[in-house]
C-alpha cells in the first residue's frame, strides 16, 4: 500500500521536473555506488570536441557532488522551484519549459567555458529560482526563520548562504546571470516600446512535448507557497 501511494505521488510530479530530478538522483547514486566516477561526467570542452564525449554536455548538469547537506539542499530547491515553475507560469506549456531548459543550459555551457566550471547543476538550480522569484515579486519569503524578504531577493540570499558555507559564488552568479537573460528576453523586452519576442519555442519541440488536452481534475502545487520548508516558505503581500 505504501509503495502504491509513493508510486502514485511520484507520477503526479509534472514530467519535466520528474525527469530532471530523477536523473540527478540516479546519477548521484551511481557515483556513490562507484558504478561511474565524476571524471566521466564533468564538463570538458576538449574531450567533447576531440573525443566526441558529447554526453558531458548533459551529465555535468546532473551531478551535485556526494550525498550530504549540500546535495540535499540543492535537490530540495531544484525540485520545489522547478515544479512550481512547471505547474505555475509554465502550466500547459511543457514545450516552452523544455525550451527554457535548453536555452539556459546552452548559455551556461558557453559561459562555463570562460569561468572554468566543471559542474553546472547548482547554477541551473539558481537559474530556476531566479526566474520563479522574478515572476512572483510580491511573495514574502522566510529563510530559516531568521530573515524575511520578498521573493526577488531569494537568489541573492542563497548566494550569501553559499558564501557562508565556503562555496564559490561564481556558480550562483552564473545562475543569476542566465536567469536574468531569460527573464529579460521572455518577460521584459517583449513589453518594451519597439520590443519583441526573441525566444520562440521551435515547432518540433512543441510537437513533441505539448499535449492537446489537460486534465481538469489535476491539482497543481500552488506557486505562491514555495516551500513547506522553513527556508523557503512565503505568502503574497497582503495575506494574513
Amino acid at each position: 500500500m505504501a509503495y502504491q501511494t509513493l508510486q502514485q505521488e511520484y507520477f503526479q510530479i509534472p514530467v519535466v521536473t520528474r525527469a530532471y530530478t530523477t536523473a540527478c538522483v540516479l546519477t548521484t547514486a551511481a557515483v556513490q555506488l562507484e558504478l561511474i566516477t565524476p571524471f566521466q561526467l564533468y564538463f570538458n570542452p576538449d574531450l567533447i570536441l576531440r573525443n566526441y564525449q558529447v554526453w558531458r554536455l548533459i551529465t555535468n548538469f546532473l551531478f551535485f557532488g556526494p550525498v550530504g547537506f549540500n546535495f540535499l539542499f540543492n535537490m530540495i530547491f531544484l525540485y520545489r522551484y522547478c515544479r512550481m515553475l512547471e505547474e505555475g507560469s509554465f502550466r500547459g506549456r511543457t514545450a516552452d519549459f523544455v525550451f527554457m531548459f535548453l536555452f539556459g543550459g546552452l548559455l551556461m555551457t558557453i559561459f562555463g567555458i570562460f569561468v572554468s566550471l566543471v559542474f553546472l547543476g547548482q547554477a541551473f538550480t539558481i537559474m530556476l529560482v531566479y526566474v520563479w522569484s522574478r515572476r512572483n515579486p510580491n511573495v514574502r519569503m522566510n529563510f530559516f526563520g531568521l530573515l524575511n524578504f520578498q521573493a526577488p531577493f531569494l537568489p541573492w540570499v542563497l548566494m550569501g548562504f553559499s558564501l557562508l558555507l565556503g562555496n564559490s559564488i561564481i556558480v550562483d552568479l552564473l545562475g543569476i546571470a542566465v536567469g536574468h537573460v531569460y527573464f529579460f528576453l521572455e518577460d521584459v523586452f517583449p513589453n518594451q516600446p519597439g520590443g519583441g519576442r526573441w525566444l520562440r519555442t521551435p515547432s518540433l519541440i512543441k510537437m513533441l512535448f505539448d499535449t492537446p488536452e489537460e486534465d481538469a481534475n489535476y491539482n497543481p502545487l500552488p506557486e505562491e507557497r514555495p516551500g513547506g520548508f522553513a527556508w523557503g516558505e512565503g505568502q503574497h503581500l497582503g495575506d494574513q
